[in-house]
């Protein structure tokens, strides 16, 4: 899957943030520009302290409004599991359901978007009467890489 390069997300993201009249206040982008160069999921408070090299000020609320706004926002999702926070991609469908794939070996959280799961979660909620607003579906297990070396350890580690 190609990613989008961090500038191109920014600028995607303040263009989105000026459609829908909201701010996208400096703290915010940074928050979102820190997101944007995690490999994976972090936590707030890892966050918080990548923050403070910039703003030496900055407490945990400061962190916790930006991840709110960006979750709002639809730019970033929160993984519940393991009470952390990974980028989204698809900033352009701010009501899209994820899929997020987390690696239980390297902690790697991968994305993807699904009209099945979708359409699935849809059709469950109605049976309800339940109004969907935003979902994130997590599964766990072992991602490509860390499967590949576990074959090859496997094979004469």
């Amino acid at each position: 899957m190609e990613r989008t390069k961090p500038e191109q997300l920014l600028a995607q993201a303040e263009q989105l943030c000026q459609q829908r009249n909201v701010r996208l206040t400096p703290q915010r982008l940074q928050v979102l520009r820190l997101m944007i160069n995690q490999s994976g999921a972090i936590s707030a408070y890892d966050l918080l302290d990548l923050l403070r090299v910039s703003e030496p000020q900055a407490k945990p609320p400061t962190v916790y409004r930006a991840l709110d706004f960006l979750l709002e926002q639809g730019f970033i999702h929160r993984v519940e599991s393991t009470n952390s926070y990974v980028l989204c991609h698809h900033f352009e469908q701010p009501s899209h359901i994820s899929a997020l794939f987390i690696c239980d070996r390297c902690g790697q959280v991968m994305e993807r978007t699904s009209e099945g799961i979708a359409h699935n979660l849809q059709q469950l909620a109605q049976e309800e009467g339940f109004v969907l607003t935003q979902s994130v579906v997590e599964a766990r297990g072992v991602c490509a890489n860390c499967n590949a070396v576990a074959s090859a350890c496997s094979d004469g580690c």
